[in-house]
């Protein structure tokens, strides 16, 4: 796909982190970004700064989504690029110990749901909307390009650890739909990836460097090259480069610097 000013891009989760270095890096090619995230004054910030257009969207609503879609698309016309990064999980061990009741305790199947709900249907939902919208639109290149859907799984997808049943299930859950989902819209020439990132050098992630920096030490040693958390930047030039190349789909791609996470 030629990355230019012709081009417009749905991103979900860029108020900040992978989310904000996708629109960020999108932008700096000419793509014209709508933003996805339900932090109006973060998701402001970034599309002002970016001459993107902001939508406020809670990726686990089908009207929010809906109504997101048309806003950007009134502003810029149909995405052929969307990258989804928002999530919503929750975590706990499958059994662990209450120590109020001296006893063991479930995690409960609501908490699995909810996980199930914010990643795989979520998913699905950004996914399903903006191929929608591309298969009504003209091819842009001799291959019958229609558009890309990049989604964020995680390494945690393949290297689960404790107390990570519900976000690694959901994640390996996207996973499992790329290469279904490339078949069912290969007629369409709408391609469909994924990438699996390690640790990166999020809020959350810098969070944990100013409360506890012994902690955060052990993190980046653990990365085997390089030593160091990822930059949001290096995410965001893999998704430039999986909306490049046409010939990147179905794919599950982990970038982490070689790091397989043990059981905690």
């Amino acid at each position: 796909m030629k990355i230019d000013n012709t081009i417009g891009a749905v991103v979900t989760g860029g108020a900040s982190g992978l989310g904000r270095a996708s629109a960020e890096a999108l932008a700096a090619a000419g793509v014209k970004v709508a933003i996805f995230d339900v932090n109006e004054a973060g998701g402001q910030e970034v599309a002002e700064a970016i001459d993107g257009v902001f939508c406020k969207v809670d990726i686990t609503s089908e009207e929010s989504v809906v109504e997101g879609y048309a806003k950007a698309r009134a502003a810029h016309g149909q995405e052929r690029i969307v990258v989804h990064c928002a999530v919503v999980s929750g975590g706990g061990k499958t059994i662990s110990f209450d120590k109020e009741t001296r006893s063991f305790k479930r995690n409960p199947t609501e908490m699995i749901a909810r996980s199930a709900e914010g990643i795989f249907t979520a998913s699905y939902r950004i996914a399903s909307h903006g191929a929608l919208g591309m298969a009504n639109s003209e091819p842009l290149n001799e291959d019958g390009e229609r558009g890309c859907i990049i989604l964020t799984s995680s390494a945690a997808s393949q290297d689960g650890q404790i107390g990570q049943v519900a976000y690694g299930g959901g994640k390996g859950a996207v996973n499992s739909m790329v290469l279904p989902m490339a078949r069912d819209l290969m007629d369409l020439g709408i391609r469909v990836n994924a990438i699996l990132p390690g640790i990166f050098a999020t809020p959350p992630m810098l969070g944990v460097k100013d409360r506890a920096p012994s902690i955060f030490a052990g993190l980046e040693a653990s990365v085997p090259f390089p030593k160091r958390l990822g930059n949001p930047p290096e995410f965001g030039s893999l998704i430039l480069e999986l909306a490049r190349n046409g010939y990147f789909n179905g794919q599950c791609i982990r970038l982490d610097g070689a790091i397989r996470m043990p059981p905690r």
